[in-house]
C-alpha cells in the first residue's frame, strides 16, 4: 500500500476509535500498536514500552506533575475565592468592575495554577454566583469565567507550552516569556469587553427602572472603605509573591523548569498550610489524589501521543504530509491560515495536548521552510487552541462552567463565550501584523539569539 493509503487508513482508524468513546490515550495507543503490527517489523512490538519510555524520559516533562501539584494545592484551597474578593474590593468603582475583577482573578490564578479547568472551577465557584446576585446575565457571567480560564494554557507556567517546547525542541523559558505579552493583550481585550457589556446591561436595566419597572440588582453599587480594601490583601499577597518568586527563579537562571516546578509545588503546600491550615493528611489527601489522577491521565496521553507520532514518522506519514503541504506552494500566510484552520477543526474534538503532539511532526517542517518564527507560532497556536476550550462540541471549559453553575443553561454558556472567541481571533490577527507583541520580552530578557 502507498504511503498515502497508509496515512488515510491511519487517520480514519484514529477517528473511528476516538468516536467509539475510548479514552484518548488508549485510542491513540491502540491505533499505533495495530499499525506497528501490520506495517512494521514484528520486533518493533517488543520495543513499545521502550519507545514510550525513551520519548517520555525528558527532564522538561518532569515539570508537568510538579506544576500540577502546585495548581492542585492552590485550587483545592480558598486562594481563588480570596483572590477574587481582593480584586473586586479594589476594582468595584470601575464600571463592570466585578466582571473585570473576574478577568484579572482568572489571569492571576491561571498564572499560579497553570490549568484552565482549575481556574474556571476555583474562580467560577466564587465569581459566577456573585455576578448573578448583582444582576449580570447568565451568559455574560459564564463567558467571562470560561474565557478567563483559557488563559491557563497561555500564561506561564503552561503545561501546553511545555509540550510544544518539547515537540518543537525550543527553549521553554523563551516560549513562556513569549506568552506573557499576548496573555496581557487578551486580559485587556476581555476586560474592555466586560466594561462595554456591563454598560449595555446596566443601561437596559436603568431604562426599565425609569419606566416604572423594578430596580434590578445590577443598578446597586458596592462600597468598600480603604481599611476594608487593605484587609483583604494579607491572604493574597503571599501567593502573588510565590508567582513572582517562581518566575524570577526560572528567568533569572537560578533554577531549571523542573526545579522551579518543584520549588513552586513545595512553596504552595507551605502557603496553604500556613494561611488556610491545610496540613493534616485528611486535608492533603484530595490534593495528592487530584495531582496523581491528573498527572497519570496527562502523562498517559503524552506517552501514547508520542508513540502515535513515532509510528507516523516510521511509516513516513508525517514526512509525506509535510511534503504535500509544501508541494501545494501556498503563499506564506496562506500556509499559516491553512494550518490554523486545521487546528481549529481539531479543537472541535481533541484537547490541546493531543493536538500538539499529533500535529507537530507534520506542521513544523513546512513552517520552518516558510521562515516562520516557531516560538511566535507556538503562541499563536496556543491562542487558537484556547478557542477550542470554549467552543462546542468539546469545549472543556464550557462543561466545567456547567458543573460550577448548573442553573445557567448550556445554550446561554455557549452564546456567552462566542464574543470571547471573536476577541481571540482578533488577538491572533494582531499578532500576525505586530509579532513584536510576543517577541519583545524574550528578546529583552534572553537576548535576540537566546543566549541568556
Amino acid at each position: 500500500m502507498s504511503v498515502f493509503g497508509i496515512g488515510l487508513a491511519y487517520g480514519i482508524a484514529t477517528l473511528v476509535v476516538m468516536f467509539s468513546g475510548m479514552p484518548i490515550a488508549f485510542a491513540l495507543g491502540a491505533v499505533a500498536v495495530v499499525f506497528m503490527g501490520i506495517y512494521m517489523p514484528t520486533a518493533s512490538l517488543d520495543t513499545v514500552t521502550q519507545n514510550v519510555y525513551e520519548e517520555m524520559a525528558s527532564i522538561t516533562l518532569l515539570s508537568i506533575p510538579l506544576f500540577i501539584l502546585k495548581g492542585a494545592a492552590i485550587g483545592k484551597s480558598r486562594a481563588g475565592q480570596d483572590l477574587y474578593s481582593a480584586l473586586h474590593a479594589w476594582l468595584h468603582r470601575v464600571p463592570g468592575g466585578l466582571g473585570v475583577a473576574n478577568v484579572f482573578a482568572c489571569a492571576l490564578f491561571a498564572a499560579m495554577a497553570g490549568s484552565s479547568p482549575a481556574t474556571c472551577s476555583a474562580i467560577g465557584s466564587a465569581g459566577i454566583p456573585e455576578m448573578r446576585k448583582r444582576g449580570y446575565s447568565g451568559g455574560f457571567a459564564a463567558g467571562i469565567i470560561a474565557a478567563g480560564g483559557t488563559l491557563g494554557i497561555l500564561l506561564p507556567p503552561s503545561i501546553t507550552m511545555i509540550l510544544f517546547a518539547v515537540a518543537a525542541e525550543k527553549s521553554l523559558g523563551r516560549l513562556f516569556l513569549a506568552g506573557i505579552g499576548p496573555g496581557l493583550l487578551l486580559v485587556s481585550l476581555f476586560g474592555a469587553y466586560a466594561v462595554i457589556r456591563f454598560r449595555r446591561e446596566y443601561a437596559a436595566a436603568e431604562a426599565i427602572y425609569k419606566n416604572g419597572g423594578p430596580e434590578a440588582p445590577i443598578l446597586t453599587r458596592d462600597e468598600y472603605t480603604l481599611a476594608e480594601r487593605f484587609s483583604v490583601l494579607p491572604r493574597v499577597i503571599p501567593f502573588v509573591l510565590l508567582l513572582t518568586g517562581v518566575m524570577i527563579a526560572l528567568y533569572g537562571g537560578y533554577a531549571t523548569p523542573s526545579e522551579t516546578a518543584g520549588l513552586g509545588g513545595l512553596l504552595a503546600l507551605a502557603l496553604i498550610a500556613m494561611i488556610y491550615g491545610v496540613w493534616r493528611p485528611s486535608d492533603l489527601g484530595p490534593i495528592m489524589r487530584s495531582t496523581i489522577r491528573e498527572s497519570t491521565m496527562l502523562m498517559m496521553i503524552i506517552g501514547m501521543s508520542l508513540l502515535y507520532s513515532y509510528v507516523m514518522s516510521y511509516l513516513h506519514i508525517s514526512q509525506s504530509a509535510a511534503e504535500s503541504i509544501v508541494a501545494m506552494h501556498l503563499p506564506r500566510w496562506g500556509l499559516l491560515f491553512a494550518i490554523l484552520a486545521m487546528v481549529i477543526v481539531l479543537g472541535f474534538f481533541l484537547p490541546p495536548v493531543s493536538i500538539i503532539l499529533m500535529t507537530a511532526p507534520i506542521i513544523l517542517p513546512p513552517l520552518r521552510a516558510a521562515n516562520f518564527d516557531i516560538i511566535w507560532f507556538g503562541v499563536v497556536m496556543t491562542i487558537v487552541m484556547e478557542m477550542g476550550l470554549i467552543h462546542p462540541p468539546v469545549g472543556l471549559n464550557i462543561f466545567v462552567i456547567r458543573n460550577v453553575a448548573p442553573d445557567i443553561s448550556l445554550s446561554e454558556v455557549i452564546w456567552g463565550t462566542l464574543p470571547f472567541v471573536l476577541l481571540m481571533m482578533a488577538a491572533v490577527l494582531l499578532l500576525c501584523f505586530v509579532p513584536e507583541i510576543s517577541t519583545w520580552l524574550p528578546d529583552l530578557v534572553m537576548g535576540a539569539d537566546g543566549s541568556r
